[in-house]
């Protein structure tokens, strides 16, 4: 059963791994990994990546990209957002911060954050607005 826009918006913002894909050029299947992101109900959604990474060029030509995330208990859940890049900015040590802060327990936040900023290179926060969902519930199977 679809979700409804306030359930697919709420299971978003719920920290979860998401699958990312975006389009990798003629003869290539999309690129897809899995990544963190942030994302509020109603807001855009954003990432970070490395700036001269493959995922940013690939994101920087496409101009979109898709996020997948599930869940299989309690029920079988899944919502995917696809929409354009409308903003691409330098990464901070808040944005890592921030994001870091939803999937890592609180006492090892401030250590990843230490490490990341300082050995995984230059980063770029990509947001995207939402323009097509796909959500369903298929209840427990």
């Amino acid at each position: 059963m679809a979700l409804s826009r306030e359930e697919r918006e709420q299971f978003l913002s719920e920290p979860r791994v998401a699958a990312f894909a975006v389009d990798a050029g003629e003869g290539r299947a999309p690129l897809t990994v899995p990544i963190w992101y942030q994302y509020a109900p109603g807001e855009d959604v954003w990432i970070l990546t490395g700036l001269h990474s493959r995922k940013n060029r690939l994101l920087q030509a496409a101009g979109r990209f898709s996020l997948l995330v599930e869940r299989v208990e309690p029920t079988i859940r899944y919502v995917s957002a696809e929409g354009p890049v409308v903003d691409t900015s330098p990464a901070t040590i808040e944005k890592l911060r921030e994001v870091s802060a939803r999937y890592l327990p609180a006492e090892k936040v401030e250590g990843y954050v230490d490490f990341a900023w300082k050995n995984h290179g230059e980063q770029v926060v990509v947001r995207m607005r939402p323009e097509r969902w796909v959500s369903s519930d298929l209840g427990s199977i």
